[in-house]
């Protein structure tokens, strides 16, 4: 399972519901959880274009494997201006095999919307990179009221709750498209 922090700007929020849903799925035992923060990914924002023979950029290398190595994806997102950050269309775009075939859940935050508008659209853009969105989403709206100092849901057992059910939904999925890419590599 890859937590995926979404935003990397300066004095962003997304790491604290990051560092949660993270803990929380290495608590719901048997998953082995990859933290994936894309300020220290690097991503180039140019890609390389059509160019197959030129080797990829190292960062867009050490991402890829370890995406490669995961069977499902919590990305973390807030809204920007009713969309989602370039950082995360950027990680995005670098891949294809990476994300074919898997599951992908979202967590997000925002104002009133608590980051949907996000949601939504990232879902358009994962289905072209033929991955598998899941329908549960836990969001936070009004995100700076919503956690404690020590980076927990101020109310915990809601939160808790709700991640229960997204990640044995996303553990579920996780599961089928493993073993459907095993008996069926699957062709993009």
């Amino acid at each position: 399972m890859a937590v995926i922090v979404g935003s990397i700007r300066n004095d962003r929020f997304c790491p604290t519901p990051a560092n949660w849903i993270a803990d929380q799925a290495r608590r719901h035992g048997g998953l082995d959880v990859e933290y994936i923060d894309l300020l220290k990914a690097r991503l180039p924002e140019v890609l390389a274009g059509d160019d197959e023979q030129a080797p990829l950029p190292a960062p867009v290398q050490t991402l890829g494997a370890r995406l490669a190595a995961a069977d499902a994806f919590i990305v973390v997102t807030p809204v920007y201006n009713r969309g989602y950050p370039a950082s995360l269309k950027t990680a995005v775009d670098w891949y294809l095999e990476e994300w074919s075939a898997k599951p992908v859940g979202f967590v997000s935050y925002g104002g009133v919307g608590g980051g949907l508008h996000a949601v939504e659209q990232l879902r358009q853009v994962f289905t072209e990179v033929h991955a598998t969105t899941i329908r549960n989403t836990i969001s936070f709206s009004n995100f700076w009221e919503k956690f404690d100092d020590r980076g927990e849901p101020v109310d915990g057992d809601a939160a808790h709750a709700a991640a229960k059910r997204f990640l044995d939904q996303l553990i579920w999925w996780g599961d089928a498209l493993r073993e459907a890419r095993t008996r069926r590599p699957y062709q993009t």
